[in-house]
């Protein structure tokens, strides 16, 4: 099975069930290649903001921001929070094209999102991938959170839309930056392609980690005033509030 386009060679055959674990080694025994023990151990997110997934001491309440002023996304999906191994996981993947792990990440998020629908989160009408400016994508040769997108759009059976978010203009990195830094950041960095399908659906935006929100307010914002009916947010992490334990 051929992860990624052009890497020159397949991954791993996502449907053997004896291959072994990715983070220790020993038999997964799974569909996937994680064994249940590590599986229980990442860092799953169970409380947080009933909107945008920020972890907090209790569960289904909403956090100061989106208190004060309710973000322009209708929900985040998020299933761990950013720490070990998932933080490190992510980090392979983007910095060290480690797609397996990717994959890996991907097809868990598919199965909790999928989980999630079953319970009455609504589907969304297209999955959106996080655009990344074309300078950065030649630097990295590959938009992660396109390939998270492509892997939970087979999986769960979802169109995705790879052209109608587009970043025309280079911004400085996300990681760097404070939250307001952020926001000013992406002022005008995103547009959409001409003529884009927007009016009246749900669309869903998909991306590796979410921390202060800002990328996805700023999506959001321009595709519900493009007459999008709502937007959510999938991702693979949350981090924690600065300072947070």
């Amino acid at each position: 099975m051929d992860c990624q386009p052009g890497h020159g060679r397949s991954v791993y055959n996502w449907l053997i069930n004896n291959q072994p674990c990715l983070l220790c080694d020993e038999p997964a025994q799974q569909p996937y290649p994680l064994c249940a023990a590590c599986e229980t151990e990442l860092p799953w997110l169970q409380e947080r903001c009933g909107r945008c997934a920020l972890p907090m001491a209790i569960d289904g309440v909403l956090c100061g921001q989106c208190a004060r002023r309710a973000p322009p996304f209708t929900q985040v999906e998020a299933p761990w929070h950013y720490g070990f191994p998932v933080d490190s996981l992510i980090s392979q993947f983007k910095h060290n094209a480690r797609w397996p792990l990717g994959r890996l990440l991907g097809e868990l998020l598919g199965h909790w999102l999928q989980a999630r629908f079953d319970d009455g989160l609504p589907r969304p009408d297209c999955l959106l991938p996080v655009p990344m400016g074309r300078k950065r994508l030649r630097q990295r040769g590959f938009n992660q959170a396109t390939l998270l997108a492509r892997w939970l759009g087979t999986q769960l059976r979802l169109p995705v839309d790879e052209h109608m978010l587009l970043r025309p203009v280079e911004t400085r990195a996300q990681q760097d930056l404070d939250a307001r830094q952020r926001q000013r950041n992406l002022l005008q960095a995103f547009t959409l392609a001409p003529r884009p399908w927007v009016q009246g659906r749900h669309l869903a935006l998909v991306d590796d980690v979410m921390t202060t929100g800002a990328t996805a307010r700023a999506l959001a914002q321009l595709l519900l005033r493009a007459g999008a009916e709502r937007v959510d947010v999938y991702c693979l992490a949350r981090t924690a509030k600065p300072g947070a334990a």
